[in-house]
């Protein structure tokens, strides 16, 4: 018999700057991930024994991210021996597929009880440092049309038609949003301080926002990905082979539009009406629906658009049954054409603010923001959310959250 998955808990670490003088960059990948495994155990007095995995997504598992860390961060956090861990990579994806395999299993009853999340600490370990073979072997690279993320954000925005000043009037309110967020405590339930080995706080909050970001001072800022668009090696021309009825590519993603670098942690206690009812747990929210999509490679960043109708298929909504959408804002053009596609208000999406404002730790930013449009969800009474994001390579991920 087919049992719902519920969200009991959420937690996360606060997104430090992923660089060498951001807050968390002398703190381990491992402290990062059993902090929040700790919090998981200690805000709702779990006996440990009682979960059936754990499950962490990590977008670069080498070095100290590497050998598996969701096992090494069972056993750091103190879990009982017999909770096994693992480690999954779906790109940005990843915390978020965490989260659906853990409300899957749980459905099809292997396992009542799960913790499911991501890290990733980007300061400490450099993004596309364990290869991508899609990029470096010439042969798929070919076949693929393959061209790096930020060509392919100014490729949404060229074929979209949305201008620099569309995608930096974006940021600038992800920046406000984000800012008001933090003012009005809204983060509050969530975020976990990271402490230091004397139980000092290392950080409690997210270090990365720029709330004075204004229109003037994005535009003095140069487009990232202009010089190896249109000079070596040329990547703009790859783009246009694929879409020629593109006369050129138009370069408008800089720093300021795009999602930060940061360093992070976060992870849910989902489990099933009858697990929580022997924690002595109320569910906070009900796991309605899950998806996953392969799209265009050379475009790439396009999947929140089609997963969203793959969603909309399988359950028989309509986009007006959502009263929150979070969509990830790897870059300005991926949320836009969000919106363009879906005609969204944008007043439901993102209202406390994204990635451009917080930062994007890899793996660990699909389950930040399901725990974020959960407590969204409360703070407003509304009832369902659509979580979604893009993925390297052309995919799309999502979940429906349903709060109880």
């Amino acid at each position: 018999m087919t049992q719902e998955a519920y969200i009991y808990d959420s937690v996360r670490t606060p997104r430090g700057k992923g660089k060498k003088d951001g807050s968390l960059h002398e703190v381990t990948s491992l402290k990062c991930a059993s902090a929040v495994l700790e919090a998981l155990r200690d805000r709702n007095d779990l006996d440990t024994s009682m979960i059936e995995d754990v499950i962490l997504g990590c977008v670069t598992p080498v070095g100290e991210q590497g050998g598996e860390i969701a096992r090494t961060a069972v056993l750091q956090a103190g879990y009982d021996e017999s909770v096994p861990g693992l480690h999954i990579n779906r790109f940005c994806a990843s915390g978020m597929e965490a989260v659906n395999l853990a409300a899957n299993q749980i459905k099809g009853g292997a396992g009542d009880l799960y913790v499911a999340g991501g890290v990733e600490m980007m300061s400490r370990v450099p993004m596309g440092s364990d290869g991508f073979a899609i990029a470096v072997d010439p042969i798929p690279a070919m076949k693929s049309y393959f061209v790096p993320q930020g060509i392919s954000a100014d490729i949404i925005a060229t074929k979209y038609g949305f201008s620099r000043d569309d995608c930096d009037a974006f940021a600038v309110e992800s920046q406000k949003r984000a800012a008001a967020a933090w003012e009005a405590k809204r983060f509050e339930r969530s975020v976990i301080p990271v402490k230091d080995m004397n139980g000092v706080t290392i950080l409690d909050h997210d270090e990365y926002m720029r709330p004075g970001t204004d229109m003037q001072s994005l535009g003095g800022l140069k487009a990232s990905f202009k010089d190896m668009g249109e000079n070596m090696p040329g990547f703009d021309a790859v783009a246009m082979l694929k879409y020629p009825e593109l006369e050129r590519v138009n370069h408008v993603h800089h720093a300021g539009n795009s999602s930060g670098i940061v360093d992070g942690a976060a992870a849910l206690l989902i489990g099933s009406k009858e697990a929580g009812e022997r924690m002595g747990l109320k569910p906070r929210a009900r796991i309605k629906h899950t998806a996953k999509i392969g799209t265009d490679p050379t475009i790439m960043l396009t999947g929140p658009v089609p997963v969203t109708e793959k969603v909309l298929r399988e359950t028989g909504m309509s986009i007006e049954d959502f009263d929150l959408f979070e969509v990830n804002e790897a870059f300005a053009s991926v949320v836009l054409r969000f919106m363009q596609a879906f005609n969204a208000d944008h007043a439901k999406l993102n209202p406390n603010g994204g990635a451009i404002a917080m930062g994007h730790p890899l793996g660990a930013t699909g389950a930040m923001i399901i725990g974020t449009a959960l407590d969204e969800l409360e703070r407003t009474g509304d009832e369902t959310a659509l979580c979604t994001l893009c993925i390297a390579s052309g995919m799309g991920a999502s979940t429906v959250i349903e709060r109880v």
